[in-house]
């Protein structure tokens, strides 16, 4: 079950069009898997469409203007369509011959993804190209897999896409949206049977607060960066 959600503040900025591109794609991959917040964000979108209503205007054309900024926030750019197609775009990726299937929202950057590469702590990762908004990562955590303790220099936007995973501060499962900055420390873990997926973007490398690991500090640039 999904407990944690963007904030109101975020869904309704979503809405109307003004968050970052990096809150922006996380917000609407969360709202992919998440029919509360995609309520959420539909409504304020009606809403808005309706204040920029005259009073002669049809309920159809309502129904347009509605649309029509429901589908400029959260659907592919009618121009990209073609480089866009199923084929350009799988659903889903692939790892060690599992299948993980991908919020509609990221499947356009499945082409930009990178090739996985092992990590200590039974994790892999893969790079995928946002262009102009930065880098982000899918990481997978294995059974008994962890990410040393550590806190940020920026911000880190996580969404959990398959399993779940601990990190010390809470329980995420599978849709969950989680924010971080430097007010947090976590060691995030997974004890899930089948491992846990998530797909991350940091704004800065990640600082390791614990042990040997903060060793790497001078690396860490080269952890999920």
């Amino acid at each position: 079950m999904i407990k944690f959600h963007p904030s109101p503040e975020q869904l309704t900025a979503f809405a109307e069009g003004t968050l970052s591109p990096v809150e922006s794609l996380m917000v609407s991959a969360h709202c992919d898997m998440c029919s509360r917040c995609e309520t959420r964000v539909a409504d304020e979108v009606e809403r808005a469409a309706l204040e920029f209503d005259e009073p002669a205007t049809s309920s159809h054309t309502e129904d347009q203007i509605y649309k029509s900024m429901f589908a400029s926030i959260t659907q592919v750019p009618a121009d990209e369509a073609t480089y866009l197609s199923p084929k350009a775009a799988p659903s889903a990726i692939e790892l060690d011959g599992r299948k993980f299937e991908l919020p509609r929202t990221l499947r356009r950057y499945a082409s930009s993804m990178g090739n996985w590469s092992g990590l200590v702590g039974r994790l892999w990762q893969a790079p995928v190209d946002l262009g102009e908004a930065g880098v982000a990562h899918f990481i997978y955590m294995g059974r008994g897999g962890s990410v040393p303790e550590h806190t940020h220099r920026g911000c880190e936007y996580t969404l959990v896409l398959s399993g779940e995973f601990c990190d010390g501060l809470n329980t995420y499962d599978s849709g969950d949206f989680i924010y971080m900055n430097g007010e947090h420390t976590h060691a995030p873990h997974s004890d899930d049977t089948e491992g846990c997926l998530v797909f991350s973007i940091v704004d800065q490398p990640l600082h390791f607060t614990s042990g040997i690991a903060r060793l790497l500090n001078p690396f860490s640039h080269l952890f999920f960066r």
